[in-house]
């Protein structure tokens, strides 16, 4: 079976992104170009960050998709990240709220893309 192994997302300016992405995840990227950076995530899947076609890409357009980071931690962990990131000035877009997987909320990067937190599935 052939799996998703790389989650590419178009931002405007890959080095910013980088720099958003690497202080959310507290990482490094392990592939640096001018319009094109990567997230070694384990397991031999990565996150991209890609600019070299966002000539295009407008903040104002729908996204249709969401990053997803899933803790183990529960509840208290999910807000504690949600306060770290808070306190970091990220844009909020969901607040913590209880959905039918647990406690979540939602932030935006840069670009408009979402980032969900949300409990892992056991």
């Amino acid at each position: 079976m052939r799996l998703p192994n790389q989650f590419l997302i178009y931002v405007s300016d890959a080095a910013s992104a980088a720099a958003f992405y690497g202080e959310l995840f507290d990482a490094k990227p392990e592939v640096l170009s001018p319009r094109y950076m990567t997230f070694d995530l384990g397991g031999g899947v990565v996150l991209a960050l890609w600019s070299g076609k966002s000539r295009d890409l407008d903040p104002a357009t729908p996204r249709n998709f969401e990053v997803g980071i899933l803790v183990d931690g529960g509840s208290n962990e999910i807000r504690a990240i949600h306060d770290e990131w808070v306190a970091k000035g990220v844009e909020v877009v969901e607040e913590p709220n209880e959905d039918v997987f647990g406690l979540t909320f939602v932030i935006s990067d840069l670009d408009g893309n979402r980032v969900r937190v949300a409990p892992a599935d056991h």
